[in-house]
């Protein structure tokens, strides 16, 4: 299954006009929620911003700070990434150039693996949900309200039935939302 999942401001946004995030660094108990939920992915799809922000955990030892760090480290590292970019020409660690459009792309990866495959990157994610090809979105709602933005979602011609499986609440105030597309 194709899923969507990002944090997001209370007004929707993934980021705010300068393009800062800082206000959604997850606490330690949010962390080892998005590590346990990570370690169930096959491959990830990514935009080239979100490649180049999660980097980091394969290449900087100093994230490697405890053992939730460590391990986060080890399962984003192992795991299968594919990055869509017209600018990069090469891909560090277990990554490579997506080779064809978005759509065989997608069904390569859903084919080569029996777990969830995540898409990252709201404007990546924006294609995926114009073409219907998401069936669940894993939003992260941070208590802040940003202002603008790049926005989690797309505008859309029609709307998106969903149904709302699972939220949690976490104390640092973060409320998980997960929907499931319903058909």
């Amino acid at each position: 299954m194709l899923l969507y999942s990002m944090g997001v401001s209370v007004d929707g946004f993934i980021s705010d006009r300068r393009g800062l995030f800082a206000w959604s660094a997850p606490s330690d108990e949010l962390f080892r929620f998005h590590l346990e939920r990570v370690r169930e992915l096959g491959a990830t799809l990514l935009g080239r911003r979100l490649y180049e922000t999660m980097r980091v955990w394969e290449t900087d030892p100093s994230l490697r700070d405890s053992p939730d760090t460590d391990e986060f480290a080890d399962v984003w590292t192992a795991l299968p990434k594919i990055v869509f970019s017209h600018t990069l020409d090469r891909v560090e660690g277990n990554a490579r150039l997506a080779e064809r459009p978005l759509d065989e792309e997608i069904a390569a990866v859903l084919k080569s693996t029996s777990k969830d495959v995540e898409i990252g990157g709201a404007d990546l994610a924006g294609q995926a949900i114009e073409r219907d090809l998401i069936e669940e979105f894993r939003i992260f709602r941070h208590p802040v309200i940003v202002g603008g933005g790049p926005p989690l979602l797309p505008s859309l011609a029609e709307p998106v039935p969903l149904e709302l499986v699972e939220t949690r609440g976490f104390a640092s105030g973060v409320v998980y939302e997960r929907y499931r597309r319903t058909r």
